[in-house]
């Protein structure tokens, strides 16, 4: 192995995001031609950018707070309504099944790039995260302005939003390295996931609280790592302090561990993409 192949792989490895942020131009570009080919022909084009997560939380909220009644809110320990409660875990939790989902054949289905040799392959599944991003910031906007006019102001713990954007996107971005470079070789993947995304969401407390599930089955809340992003979501945009510090902690560890267990695996099965596609 060479001196500068041994240098290239140090840098990688201290730096992974290195490849991402060198062509940020084109990740930027191919994340908005997503969104643009996902609507293209449409009458109402992009506008379905906003509309699909208005929609969809509009049948979460209709359904849960409406038809089911449930209710939350209106003292010291639970502040806000039940439509903030269950939106607050809601939104992040769609955005990283968004890309997931889409991470499960995007080197598949960006084929003739992966064959390019300087093509920068870390960017592939950077671009679908990006677009979920975008919707995700949509929809915590509207999030915003339905705490603003219901509540009259919204807590401090907003300004914490930039890092937990932070630390999902590394734990995202790990995640969907890892179901990348795996879906090459095991196409299953993508259907696992589906079934996994249309279920995950009620093993996890958005639509209820802890405390509304059975002492024997609530182990489940603790194991699913996904439960700990819900808590610190709704710590900053709910409950307006930190009421789950060890969800911080987990969240805060976990996402940087992820991310680069997710690049590792990448890394070391991305040399064969060509050869198996």
């Amino acid at each position: 192995m060479s001196q500068a192949t041994v240098t290239a792989d140090r840098v990688e490895w201290s730096d992974p995001l290195a490849p991402v942020l060198r062509h940020r131009t084109l990740t930027w570009e191919l994340a908005k031609r997503e969104i643009r080919d996902r609507y293209a022909g449409q009458v109402f084009g992009a506008f379905w950018a906003a509309g699909h997560p208005i929609a969809l939380m509009a049948v979460y909220v209709f359904m849960f707070a409406y038809v089911l009644k449930l209710k939350v809110g209106g003292d010291v320990a639970m502040p806000l309504d039940f439509t903030v409660y269950m939106l607050s875990g809601l939104i992040p939790w769609l955005a990283f099944q968004e890309s997931m989902v889409k991470s499960a054949s995007v080197v598949v289905a960006n084929s003739n790039l992966v064959k390019q040799v300087v093509f920068p392959l870390e960017v592939l599944p950077i671009k679908g995260i990006l677009a979920a991003s975008i919707t995700q910031a949509i929809a915590t906007t509207l999030l915003v302005l339905y705490t603003l006019i219901t509540s009259g102001s919204l807590p401090w713990t907003y300004v914490l939003l930039p890092a937990l954007w932070a630390m999902q996107f590394l734990a995202v971005g790990g995640v969907c390295y890892l179901i990348a470079s795996v879906a090459v070789y095991f196409r299953d993947v993508k259907d696992f996931l589906q079934l996994f995304c249309t279920a995950g969401m009620y093993f996890m407390p958005i639509c209820y609280l802890p405390d509304w599930v059975p002492e024997v089955v609530r182990p489940l809340l603790w194991v699913n790592p996904f439960s700990y992003l819900v808590w610190c979501y709704q710590d900053v945009c709910y409950f307006g302090r930190i009421d789950h510090p060890w969800a911080w902690a987990v969240v805060t560890v976990g996402s940087v561990t992820v991310f680069y267990v997710g690049f590792g695996v990448w890394r070391k099965l991305k040399t064969c993409f060509g050869s198996v596609l």
